[in-house]
């Protein structure tokens, strides 16, 4: 496989090197060596890395690039996948070109993203301004009610811009000079180009903070996951946010992974879980003055972003935690598969419609609360201080797991963490196909018996099949805390490529009873 020539950051203390030079192999881990799915998938294009291959010399392919490529293949392929459910016909009824959804084409076709129905939903289509302008859904029936944008500020915000940079390509297309279609169809694609953008990112902020593993991107770019949910939603958006933040992290620029933290915690909440991962290790570390930064400039940035919205529009601004608020199980949680499975009523029992389940609000936020106290005390008590990644993931995950909503989407979010946190290609790659494989029999769910689809017994199941493959990561995660030398990022010789000022700190506090090192449990340093 091709080497790479771009050298590691002087800030994480490792030595520079010329686009020149010609690394060791101990410089960095080669994935044909230590993955037998990198080693098959090298047969094509000569086998695996030669023992006196010259790394690091290759003028165009490194580690960066070929993920970059990867990853725009992947995209590509996402895109196609969504693209049926933006195509057009001439409706000789109206005399106007529609959507083609006929025969519900997004369920049969696997099509559908949120970001076509939203375009007039939100009322992106009528040209209002964000969380000023509010309509009526169900007018005239009992369920009637009023509205406003549901994202978070700068999701609703790209949402708009997204829809007045497709009133301009209109314009211009009138003119000839641009291929032209329904606006909705020139909405859809413009935001998908700025989401698998925002992935890119996401890639090259993974590759630059795995340090001595950047070909472990690759799992990244190649994840099944982008091909089916890139464009469902908005949540490239947020991982890009979250994976820059944990690069800044770890040059050591805590100001600025507190802005960016700040910024994806106003796209999606779950960037700002990030914190509390820091914290319990800078606690462990004694390096309060870092953390304190970050997180100081997580909450200025994000009220500095929020502060305006809410003071000129405070009920639209308030819209996103109000309906969150209102939420019941959605049919991906492991409430529902218990309502579903057992008959059961659920927290609330009946609700009537704009009915809060306040004890399922306060029973999530309790389980979450609890899961971040485990994982505080593994952060604590593992004899060896956990990585920032690692725990990272396992905050984000309990989110999930625990929390009434797991849009199909949010599983992204753990992609990059899950990378960073446990590089076993075969096992990420089998996880990320069987959650990208809920969205099959969710689909053919939604469908309805009466229109031949799935029973909800088959959805329920592959729901319940990736949460346990979730918790089996998690088990894995922790086993690997408290065993440093199975963990293959300590195995390559680093102590925590996320870490910043944490990387090879001490330990000023930890907890009591915790089992002493040994040479067997941490590895031998590079």
């Amino acid at each position: 496989m091709p080497g790479e020539r771009e050298p590691d950051d002087a800030a994480d203390g490792a030595a520079e090197v010329s686009d020149t030079a010609t690394l060791r192999p101990a410089d960095r881990v080669i994935p044909t060596w230590t993955e037998p799915l990198a080693r098959a998938g090298s047969a094509p294009i000569g086998g695996p890395l030669g023992a006196h291959a010259a790394i690091g010399r290759h003028w165009f392919w490194t580690p960066l690039r070929v993920a970059l490529l990867i990853a725009v293949i992947a995209l590509t392929i996402g895109w196609f996948g969504k693209a049926a459910c933006v195509q057009q016909y001439y409706n000789e009824e109206t005399k106007q070109l529609e959507l083609d959804w006929r025969s519900n084409r997004p369920f049969t076709a696997m099509c559908y993203s949120d970001i076509v129905p939203l375009y007039s939903a939100e009322q992106l289509d009528k040209g209002g301004f964000p969380y000023r302008t509010s309509w009526y859904d169900d007018a005239g029936k009992p369920t009637e009610h009023q509205r406003w944008m549901e994202y978070p500020v700068l999701t609703g915000l790209f949402q708009w811009v997204n829809a007045k940079l497709t009133d301009g390509w209109l314009r211009v297309a009138e003119s000839g000079w641009l291929p032209t279609g329904l606006a909705v169809t020139v909405f859809f694609d413009i935001s998908a180009f700025w989401l698998a953008l925002a992935w890119l990112v996401t890639i090259w902020a993974v590759t630059r903070t795995a340090r001595r593993r950047p070909w472990d991107a690759v799992l990244v770019a190649a994840s099944p996951l982008v091909m089916v949910h890139a464009f469902t939603n908005f949540d490239t958006l947020a991982t890009a946010c979250a994976a820059t933040a944990l690069l800044a992290w770890a040059r050591k620029r805590p100001l600025l992974a507190g802005v960016l933290l700040g910024i994806g915690g106003a796209v999606k909440l779950y960037p700002l879980f990030l914190l509390g991962a820091l914290l319990v290790l800078c606690v462990r570390a004694g390096r309060m003055r870092a953390f304190t930064t970050t997180v100081l400039a997580a909450l200025v940035t994000w009220a500095v972003v929020n502060l305006p919205i809410a003071l000129l529009y405070p009920r639209g601004w308030w819209e996103f935690f109000h309906r969150n608020s209102l939420r019941g199980a959605d049919p991906d949680s492991l409430y529902n598969v218990v309502a579903q499975f057992t008959g059961w009523q659920g927290f609330d029992g009946p609700l009537a419609f704009g009915e809060t389940p306040t004890v399922l609000n306060i029973v999530t936020a309790a389980l979450f609360l609890l899961c971040c106290a485990g994982v505080a005390f593994i952060a604590l008590h593992a004899p060896t201080r956990p990585r920032v990644a690692q725990l990272a993931f396992l905050v984000v995950a309990a989110f999930l797991v625990t929390n009434k909503v797991w849009s199909p989407q949010y599983s992204l979010w753990l992609v990059p963490l899950a990378v960073l946190a446990i590089p076993r290609w075969r096992l990420l790659l089998a996880w990320m196909t069987v959650d990208a494989l809920v969205w099959a029999p969710r689909m053919m769910f939604y469908l309805g018996d009466d229109k031949k689809g799935l029973p909800i017994d088959w959805f329920l199941s592959f729901v319940v099949l990736r949460d346990l493959v979730v918790l089996g990561l998690c088990a894995l995660v922790i086993h690997e805390i408290y065993h440093p030398a199975r963990d293959l990022v300590r195995a390559a010789g680093d102590d925590d490529p996320a870490g910043g000022v944490l990387d090879g700190a001490p330990d000023r506090v930890v907890m009591k009873g915790r089992r002493r090192r040994t040479e067997e449990e941490v590895p031998e340093p590079a």
